[in-house]
């Protein structure tokens, strides 16, 4: 969920993160980011992503959805800011491997703005854009996407698909109560204020600000699904969304309270296990 995935955050002091980075994108890459594929997966089959694809992907962190693009043939482009953990994994994965030399040839991953990923005077524009990390679960997290959305509108072609993804009903998303915590940890004073449950209309709103047009939605089921309880506190760690909980308390008490959140979705086996919906929207630019 990038989701994304929500960007670092530095302690109160200002000097020293509370959080490892490094260890965070890597618990994102192998454990969480899978969580979404269906949602990669449903959207590349319903746009019918191939090898005339010129894709380019805001917020791709460690980039599987745009190994998935390019392993279909698209042409890749990936352009994120703050993360730069995130984006060395991103380019590990979409370097040419010794044994196939062509999968991902041409891909680029950027650390910055849409403007930073413009295509060159030769190049031609992008007919694919897609923001996968999903938005819904705190109040204003459409801002930063709605930014990159408008920076990236003149490097695309007219009528080009824009893709946006977002969490869906919190009835139909167990994950839901496990990121109360996180709002309540973070400011115990409004005691999980800062979480609100994701509306119907959240996409088609933020669209409707960046002047485009929706042209269909679906909604995919993206469970969460983990070995035992130390990789679902990993994975659920290295979304980001609890780097502020941190910040305000500290790594224990983080560690425990989501651990208890976690409990309730623990299986006989030791697995633990979280259906979710998300959803997905596509809108056309002008």
């Amino acid at each position: 969920m990038t989701p994304t995935p929500v960007r670092q955050h530095l302690s109160h002091a200002g000097a020293v993160p509370r959080v490892d980075r490094g260890a965070r994108a890597r618990d994102w890459a192998e454990i969480q980011e899978r969580m979404l594929v269906p949602v990669y997966e449903a959207v590349y089959e319903r746009l019918e992503v191939g090898s005339g694809t010129r894709l380019l992907g805001l917020g791709c962190g460690t980039g599987l959805a745009l190994l998935m693009a390019a392993s279909r043939g698209a042409s890749v482009t990936g352009v994120d800011c703050g993360a730069c953990e995130r984006l060395a994994l991103a380019r590990e994965r979409l370097g040419p491997a010794p044994w196939d030399t062509r999968a991902c040839a041409g891909a680029r991953i950027v650390e910055g703005s849409p403007r930073d990923a413009a295509p060159g005077p030769d190049e031609p524009a992008y007919n694919l854009v897609t923001a996968f990390e999903p938005i819904g679960c705190a109040a204003g997290d459409a801002g930063t996407l709605e930014e990159q959305l408008v920076a990236a509108v003149p490097f695309t072609e007219h009528g080009t698909p824009v893709v946006l993804a977002g969490w869906g009903p919190p009835e139909r998303c167990s994950t839901a109560s496990v990121l109360r915590v996180a709002a309540k940890l973070a400011d115990p004073e409004r005691g999980g204020g800062g979480w609100r449950p994701a509306r119907r209309d959240d996409l088609e709103e933020a669209a409707q600000r960046c002047g485009l047009r929706p042209d269909g939605s679906g909604r995919v089921a993206c469970p969460f699904g983990y070995a035992d309880m130390d990789s679902a506190l990993r994975g659920m760690l290295s979304t980001g969304l609890f780097d502020a909980a941190i910040d305000a308390t500290d790594q224990e008490q983080v560690d425990k309270e989501l651990a208890e959140a976690l409990h309730p979705h623990r299986r006989a086996d030791g697995t633990v296990w979280m259906p979710n919906v998300f959803r997905y929207l596509i809108a056309r630019i002008p």
